[in-house]
């Protein structure tokens, strides 16, 4: 499961479809030639890549990174226990807890809204 913690010690995501590779690095704390590394080590991310090969990672991408990150950085798992616990019966217990965040952070945004309109 992500740690409280290191939520709140990231930034939240904007609302963008598409994020640069410098921008993931920036959300998520990590360097991009460890985002590049991380593409190879782990089959689920896979960023949408366009001109000039560049790299766009969607909202996913950037959970799944910060999931990624939360594994090896405050779990201490190492990235073949990272993988497997990504592709184990865990990920699904982690996705159900991901959608948690995301319906939470979706509530939070609309309440956000709503007191913006008035």
């Amino acid at each position: 499961m992500l740690e409280p913690s290191n939520n709140d010690q990231l930034p939240p995501i904007p609302g963008k479809r598409y994020f640069t590779i410098g921008e993931v690095s920036e959300l998520c704390d990590v360097k991009p030639h460890v985002l590049r590394y991380w593409e190879q080590e782990f089959p689920t991310l896979s960023p949408v890549k366009r001109r000039g090969n560049r790299r766009y990672y969607q909202r996913q991408d950037v959970i799944l990174i910060r999931q990624i990150r939360s594994l090896l950085y405050d779990q201490g798992f190492t990235i073949g226990g990272a993988r497997q616990r990504m592709n184990g019966d865990d990920a699904r217990e982690e996705a159900t807890q991901v959608r948690q965040l995301i319906d939470q952070t979706v509530g939070e945004l609309e309440e956000l809204l709503s007191v913006l309109k008035a």
